[in-house]
């Protein structure tokens, strides 16, 4: 019951505007999922378990969702990830928009005209 305990702690104080799924609320998640095992188990062994169809579907529920933010934030590339991506994709093409090819050679720059 305690990690029941846990869970619904952190539930209501994980803050949803995080654009990175961090390690700690990876770590989070793993116990949501055991407490929901370990509740599932005691309900179990107790013959117990539709009679709390309620409390299982708001854990199954509030973890469905976590899970479904881990997935969605876990491959979220923040605005300066997107553009290293983009920097890298662009050098790698050379038809890209982006990076034109000029007329500069190295030797120009070996004696500058002042």
């Amino acid at each position: 019951m305690a990690a029941l305990d846990a869970m619904n702690r952190h539930l209501k104080l994980r803050a949803m505007t995080e654009e990175t799924y961090n390690e700690e609320r990876a770590r989070n998640l793993e116990r949501m999922l055991r407490a929901l095992a370990e509740r599932i188990d005691d309900l179990d062994s107790r013959d117990e378990l539709l009679a709390h169809a309620g409390e299982l579907l708001k854990l199954l529920g509030d973890i469905r969702s976590e899970l479904f933010h881990y997935e969605v934030r876990v491959t979220y590339d923040t605005p300066e990830i997107a553009e290293h991506r983009r920097l890298v994709a662009d050098a790698k093409d050379p038809d890209s928009a982006s990076l034109k090819p000029t007329d500069w050679t190295p030797d120009e720059d070996d004696e500058p005209t002042w």
